[in-house]
């Protein structure tokens, strides 16, 4: 059996791995950070409520499209949108998996510096103290970006990841069993200290203080959704492989409902230690600093407040003695762990595509890691251009959410919702209409709502500023630069979408084969108990027919019924009728129901 038709070994196997992927620095360094730069005078509730809600209506809508098609196409993002949409939109998951390489390349440079903070407070512990000072401690960061070795534990960090997924899901499943668990009881322990300190409850009051006139800021609700997509991992791809290792028995719409609540709360508990960490600190060391000057303090550590978590969580600890020492080790442990468990899903999502491009996975991992150190280089030489590159690809997340939505509304409400969900799934929870309003609806004027205010809102708030940072000039964070990356990156895809179109490589005729049937689904027949027959079974010796011959001889057979006997016939290649009464086939976990196209038989 090949490496992509193994599955998951069991249901926590799949939990700590997708809570891995979503659960990394994203939550323990990017949300506080995001967090503080959208705080109002006030407080920071306004944000707070906001990021939640698009958990709601667009995460976890999101995220299970991803868990949906991964599942059902058994593919990675490009080939399932070959599958659901059609050759001539091969671009669209080219579009996805191209925004996830570029923030995993820039990724693996926080996991970098995560890994070298961990060396760098056991050897503090061991020599000498942990930083007691807002100086001492920014000293050591500063340091860091200012040298070269960012590159290197760059460069650690993609090995690291890479010696994990190229054993496989195998390796990947029991790797995340360790890691995640530890990181969650990690990442409790902290939180408990921080809201004990002193002072500590000012910093939470200030996070869960409302300033509602930070509704009208264009910026909060964009950043608040990238945010939230960022931190669950919505629309980035990364669950669409994981989701080919699961079965019918897997619930795609309890994980895609739950696992991403987790994440969120894990979120705020971050956000609430790095909030009460500083305000206890600053409180203590400064009593006549107002809360204003805090919260500028906390939005100018480090460029974008890049540098929030790893200045102060030293200083939080530096305080404790000789327990502070090791819970400062235990909590870069952890935020090692949790990069970790993050990039090793990039990886995994860059090699399972590149694997099904025709590469071996031992090939293919060691491509993918030598790509993303090479463009991750620049980010881990420059926190300048680090920052740049979480502008651009942060923002590209709404396009990527729109492309998923796409793929639905190409497929089809009633196909999506209950041939690919419903009737596909056991045990699972029933996919709703609601939801289903949400992600062809509610989604798609969100996504589009927000990109023409932020587009607005960025032209209004910079065209007056300085050469070099107005929205027409090309500096790192300006619209002009943003958007001629993004629509090079298109014409690049269009362009390879086009040659692929017309030359039609190996992968692209075996990703349209009809009768291709999946071992995957297969066993997860095999698992749930129950026997199938396929035409081939029925057939006597000798007897073979073409798929279009198979779908005449089989036009009394109606499988339309949700019994799991009659899904598993469907998985395994069996012949059934669609809504219009039309026969079809299905094979592998996709049928040729018209999303996939009338065209592929044809051409069988």
């Amino acid at each position: 059996m090949s490496e992509e038709k193994k599955e998951f070994s069991s249901t926590l196997g799949i939990v700590f791995s997708c809570m891995g992927t979503v659960v990394g620095t994203g939550n323990v360094w990017r949300f506080p950070r995001i967090a503080a730069q959208n705080s109002a005078s006030q407080g920071t509730l306004i944000f707070l409520i906001t990021w939640m809600l698009f958990l709601f209506i667009w995460s976890s809508p999101m995220l299970l499209i991803e868990y949906v098609i991964g599942r059902y196409y058994k593919k990675t993002p490009i080939q399932s949108f070959q599958r659901a949409m059609g050759d001539k939109f091969i671009w669209c998951g080219g579009w996805v998996s191209s925004v996830t390489f570029f923030i995993s390349c820039y990724y693996a440079v926080i996991l970098g510096w995560c890994l070298y903070y961990l060396y760098e407070m056991i050897r503090l512990c061991i020599v000498s103290e942990l930083p007691q000072t807002e100086e001492e401690s920014a000293l050591i960061f500063d340091n860091l970006t200012n040298s070269a070795w960012p590159a290197l534990f760059h460069g650690l960090a993609i090995f690291l990841a890479g010696a994990c997924v190229i054993g496989g899901i195998t390796w990947i499943e029991k790797v995340n069993l360790v890691l995640v668990p530890t990181l969650l009881v990690i990442i409790v322990v902290t939180y408990t200290w921080s809201v004990l300190q002193p002072f500590g409850d000012y910093g939470i009051r200030f996070l869960f203080t409302p300033d509602v006139e930070s509704l009208s800021n264009a910026k909060l609700w964009v950043d608040a959704l990238t945010q939230n997509a960022f931190d669950t991992g919505a629309a980035m791809g990364l669950i669409v492989p994981y989701a080919t290792y699961m079965s019918a028995k897997n619930g795609v719409v309890k994980f895609a409902t739950m696992i991403p609540l987790m994440n969120n709360l894990v979120s705020l508990i971050c956000a609430i230690t790095i909030f009460g960490t500083v305000f206890s600190t600053l409180v203590n060391s400064n009593p006549s600093l107002s809360r204003t000057g805090i919260v500028e303090i906390i939005k100018t550590t480090g460029p974008a407040s890049t540098g929030l978590t790893f200045v102060w969580i030293p200083i939080l600890f530096g305080s404790l003695g000789v327990v502070g020492k090791l819970l400062c080790i235990m909590f870069f442990l952890c935020l090692c762990f949790a990069g970790l468990s993050t990039v090793i899903a990039d990886v995994e999502h860059t090699s399972q595509t590149l694997c099904n491009f025709g590469l071996s996975r031992r090939l293919a991992t060691p491509v993918c890691g030598l790509l993303m150190f090479s463009i991750g280089l620049p980010s881990a030489l420059s926190i300048q251009v680090l920052d740049n590159q979480d502008f651009i690809w942060g923002f590209a997340l709404l396009p990527s959410g729109l492309m998923f939505q796409a793929l639905v509304f190409k497929v089809g409400w009633n196909t999506f919702k209950e041939d690919m969900v419903n009737k596909y799934g056991i045990g699972d929870w029933p996919l709703t209409n609601v939801t289903m309003v949400i992600i062809l609806i509610v989604a798609p004027i969100e996504a589009i709502a927000l990109l023409i205010w932020w587009i607005y809102d960025e032209i209004s708030a910079t065209a007056d500023n300085d050469p070099g940072s107005r929205w027409y000039d090309f500096g790192l964070e300006t619209l002009m630069t943003c958007f001629v990356t993004w629509i090079a990156l298109i014409i690049l895809l269009v362009i390879c979408n086009v040659i692929a179109y017309h030359i039609r490589p190996s992968w692209m005729r075996q990703s349209n084969r009809v009768g291709d049937v999946s071992s995957t689904v297969d066993a997860e027949a095999g698992d749930i108990g129950m026997k199938s027959m396929s035409l081939d079974e029925k057939r006597t010796p000798g007897d073979e027919a073409s798929p279009i011959e198979a779908t005449e001889e089989g036009s009394n057979v109606d499988n339309s019924g949700s019994d799991p006997e009659t899904r598993d016939q469907e998985d395994n290649g069996s012949v059934t009728k669609r809504s219009d009464g039309q026969n079809f086939v299905i094979g592998g976990g996709q049928s040729n129901s018209g999303f996939i196209g009338e065209e592929s038989v044809a051409q069988s």
